[in-house]
């Protein structure tokens, strides 16, 4: 059996797995030689069993290695006929996991384990590298901090390294275009996609970018509006630190870097997933609690990339958050109303109160409980959706900061405007989304309307889900 520091990666299968010796005996020894790659794919395969089948179960697994000059298959596996699929040049691998039925539970590991890279981490050439990450709508109708949307509107980060000697600071040079130009910061210890990067790098004992590396972000995320700009920047980031220093994270454990970050999961999950998506946050320490209410991607204090202080920085605990991608409905698109102020995260924060009345948490809860079926279903209730997105929890609180906000809400129905859905608040605002199968260009133009009696201007734009999430490419 490799030791742990064979790669992080099989640290988490050591914890996780509650019966790790009974794990040796099974996949060690004569069964599968002394082929750490299979080894270490196989401790995997039974910390995910374990988790899904009574832990009394793990003695009919079954491990069957075969060879073949690309992979290194370990399967089938007990009932759930579990596949893992792994690279044999390297022992440490990026797994691919999915399952022989669509019907088998195992399914939903296919899209939470996978590698948002190739399969081989270590001989991918991270030279000439692209990740697009999308947009996100979060706080969805009475989802306050729980359901989020991708939406298509892409971040795009490139990346160049050359292996020659430079003189920037910290091997690196960024330059930027799109929203913000001209105010977002371009040094890395100060730009919150690089400092992000550092950040993950340097959990991994990397203190600086490979020299020499440029990045160049092009970022069409309207700032401060309620898109989501913040964490898809910590996603980019994530990935970007990934990718640069060849560490091989699932997005599993992405989503634990991003989460140390960026304390809303429903943004980044999103982000990171793509989709429509539920999202919860495990207990956290005292210490993290303390500064969950403004994300640390607003903060982002030294060592965790900033300017090297030679300290390690905190890493993030295992699992953090999850989620769960829900179905939805192809004909439902999303009208982004984006008006031409921003609204602070910690300012949309200060206006809510310390504690809810039971008949407005049971109001949400009865509403949250219907609203991802309802949006899932084809063809789509809009009577029923529109019902399901109601809110007391944070849309009430934030009218005085968004003027004309009660007006349109109250306001835009299905009645009154056919082809709509549902109607919200974009995260923390302002921006408004309306959800609608059709008419939009007469739905946008009431809410700019509605708007331009406050004397605001707005923008909008019609999106679709980005149901692919975060996707890397190479050149």
């Amino acid at each position: 059996m490799p030791t742990p520091d064979v790669n992080p990666c099989l640290e988490i299968a050591c914890v996780e797995l509650t019966n790790v010796a009974k794990a040796v005996q099974i996949i060690g020894g004569p069964l599968l030689g002394n082929n750490p790659t299979a080894i270490w794919a196989s401790l995997i395969a039974l910390c995910h069993f374990e988790r899904l089948v009574k832990p009394a179960r793990i003695h009919k697994f079954q491990v069957t290695p075969k060879l073949s000059s690309d992979f290194v298959v370990v399967g089938p596996v007990g009932e759930a006929q579990l596949m893992i699929i792994c690279p044999s040049t390297s022992p440490l691998p990026a797994l691919f996991i999915g399952a022989s039925s669509p019907q088998s539970p195992l399914q939903k590991f296919n899209d939470h384990n996978k590698c948002v890279q190739t399969p081989d981490p270590q001989t991918t050439d991270p030279s000439n590298t692209a990740a697009e990450v999308p947009c996100s709508s979060a706080n969805i109708g009475p989802g306050f901090d729980v359901i989020g949307l991708a939406l298509s509107i892409w971040l795009e980060v490139r990346v160049d390294i050359r292996d020659t000697p430079t003189q920037a600071p910290i091997n690196f040079t960024v330059t930027y275009e799109g929203e913000g130009a001209g105010e977002v910061p371009l040094s890395a210890d100060s730009n919150l996609i690089t400092r992000t990067a550092l950040y993950v790098l340097r959990c991994h004992g990397q203190r600086a970018f490979p020299a020499e590396t440029k990045v160049h972000i092009t970022n069409p995320i309207p700032l401060g509006r309620g898109l989501g700009s913040s964490g898809a920047a910590v996603v980019a980031g994530v990935v970007l630190g990934n990718e640069v220093g060849k560490l091989g994270l699932t997005k599993a454990r992405m989503l634990d870097y991003c989460l140390m970050i960026e304390r809303h999961p429903d943004n980044v999950a999103a982000a990171l997933y793509g989709g429509f998506v539920g999202t919860y946050l495990n207990d956290l320490s005292p210490e993290d609690t303390s500064r969950k209410e403004i994300p640390l991607s607003e903060v982002l204090p030294e060592p965790a990339g900033g300017l090297d202080t030679g300290l390690p920085p905190p890493e993030p605990p295992l699992g953090i958050g999850h989620y769960m991608k829900f179905p939805w409905a192809p004909e439902i698109k999303a009208i982004a109303i984006i008006p031409h102020f921003e609204v602070a995260t910690a300012k949309a924060r200060s206006v809510l109160p310390d504690s809810y009345s039971r008949a407005d948490v049971v109001f949400n809860l009865q509403r949250i409980a219907l609203l991802p079926l309802a949006l899932g279903r084809s063809p789509p209730d809009a009577e029923q959706i529109y019902l399901a997105m109601q809110d007391k929890v944070h849309q009430p609180y934030r009218q005085g900061l968004i003027p004309g906000l009660p007006e349109i809400l109250q306001s835009v129905t299905p009645k009154s405007h056919p082809g709509l859905c549902g109607i919200c608040l974009s995260g923390a605002g302002p921006t408004i989304l309306a959800l609608a199968t059709e008419n939009f260009d007469g739905i946008a133009k009431v809410i700019l309307d509605m708007f331009a009696k406050k004397d605001i201007k707005c923008d909008w734009k019609l999106l679709e889900p980005a149901e692919e999430g975060t996707t890397v490419s190479y050149s």
